[in-house]
């Protein structure tokens, strides 16, 4: 399906309905990681709806389904994402959520451009997953140089196309150039890449949130170290949040990264844990 957005930018999206037999429990909003379609997270909305939540997933503008043509010469800001696109999306969701409760689980973006979304306000519950948004010196020294390589890769690149070509380069989707640069520039304070009225308005949604926030990474995620989190979850002040690491062993793998815990090999172990979250508001 498709949502409109309130400045007319339409996006593409998918609802996993709660199959008949099963209790509805409420929706689920599920928003993507960076430069990352939709579609990595079609298992694990699927697993929702098998367990009684509605589950959302959409591509930002300039991504996958929701690319809009040619990349070059479109004018899209990262905050954006979350301004706009997430913002379209939770308007939709809690206007047709039948009184039942719209959680919101978010990757690494994701997880942090929700606090920019005026309609955060009505959420229950958020689940973060690698949440933060690449400010360059919460990464360990080693990372913070590959960090600042990939950023020095991605200028000229963007200028030549006019937008960042990540297919060619053997990566994820193409980032329309303001995200790319938005990216590459890393900001400390994230706000300050809106003006005016404009950041202003972006603070007042963070003020705004009041859900409780679970932020959850693993310990070798090379972006979503503890300041890294906690700089996020602190966007959201009236949130009650908790930050935690997991160890790739409790999961019995050597290796977990900032990408695996939504592949459906942890069907069994990772995502009944978020799941007992969505529900009931735990963790182990």
């Amino acid at each position: 399906m498709t949502f409109t957005c309130s400045d007319g930018r339409v996006l593409a999206g998918e609802v996993f309905g709660v199959p008949d037999g099963v209790e509805k429990r409420g929706t689920v909003v599920i928003a993507s990681a960076t430069a990352v379609r939709a579609a990595y997270y079609h298992r694990y909305a699927a697993f929702l709806s098998e367990n009684g939540f509605a589950a959302v997933t959409f591509d930002y503008r300039g991504i996958g389904g929701s690319r809009g043509g040619p990349l070059r010469g479109q004018r899209v800001r990262w905050f954006e994402w979350g301004s706009l696109d997430i913002d379209a999306v939770l308007a939709w969701a809690l206007q047709r959520g039948d009184g039942l409760p719209v959680h919101f689980v978010g990757h690494s973006f994701g997880g942090y451009g929700v606090g920019l979304a005026e309609h955060a306000a009505g959420l229950g519950r958020i689940l973060t997953v690698g949440a933060q948004h690449a400010y360059w010196r919460d990464l360990s020294p080693r990372n913070q140089l590959a960090h600042w390589g990939r950023a020095l890769l991605t200028l000229p690149l963007v200028g030549v196309f006019g937008y960042f070509p990540a297919k060619c380069l053997g990566l994820m989707e193409d980032l329309p150039a303001g995200v790319a640069l938005d990216w590459a520039r890393s900001r400390k304070d994230f706000t300050t890449a809106a003006a005016g009225s404009l950041r202003t308005a972006l603070r007042a949604h963070q003020a705004a949130v009041t859900a409780p926030i679970l932020a959850l990474a693993p310990t070798d995620d090379s972006y979503a170290t503890i300041p890294a989190m906690e700089r996020a979850v602190a966007y959201t002040p009236n949130s009650p949040s908790r930050v935690v690491h997991l160890p790739p062993e409790q999961y019995g793998e050597a290796s977990l990264g900032h990408f695996a815990l939504f592949h459906s090999r942890y069907r069994e172990s990772f995502w009944p844990q978020t799941l007992a979250w969505l529900r009931d508001g735990t963790w182990p």
